[in-house]
């Protein structure tokens, strides 16, 4: 008997400087990281995903800064570990329009989202997509994303 699901192949992003896995890339002189506020840089990354045949272009992220280390961010400000950070649902409108078969995820939080604001844009990016958007469902955990929202704590979750 033969297993005939496809194995996918995907690229993990995140839109800032200090990209999860490789936070002191930066440092490599090909490295183009610092140019993340520049529709080139979001562009020349998609479409060599797409002209490569890769199946997706996943966005991870998060609504404040990495506060674990002491209960404070103030060393992920200060080492930009992922930090700052865009919007990743803003370019990748961009990303599809420039795009022919790589589909897109992105981590959007139920925390802070309201759902009918929420589904209105997914279903608007699934459309625009023709079914190419794909959304990572989470909840927040970090102290410095409810701050990001006026509150005092985390909404309580499972």
């Amino acid at each position: 008997m033969s297993d005939t699901t496809p194995l996918l192949f995907g690229l993990y992003e995140q839109a800032s400087v200090g990209c999860g896995g490789a936070p002191s890339l930066w440092t490599h002189p090909a490295d183009e990281r610092l140019n993340i506020n520049t529709l080139k840089y979001w562009s020349n990354l998609a479409r060599t995903a797409d002209e490569a045949n890769l199946d997706l272009m996943f966005f991870g992220d998060v609504l404040g800064f990495y506060d674990v280390f002491g209960g404070s961010e103030a060393m992920a400000l200060k080492w930009a570990v992922e930090a700052p950070a865009n919007d990743p649902l803003t370019i990748i409108p961009a990303l599809v329009a420039l795009t022919e078969k790589l589909a897109f995820g992105v981590t959007v939080t139920t925390s802070y989202e309201h759902p009918f604001t929420h589904a209105r844009r997914f279903s608007t990016l699934d459309h625009l997509s023709d079914g190419r958007i794909g959304w990572n469902i989470v909840t927040s955990y970090l102290s410095s994303a409810a701050r990001n929202f006026g509150l005092e704590q985390m909404i309580k979750h499972d």
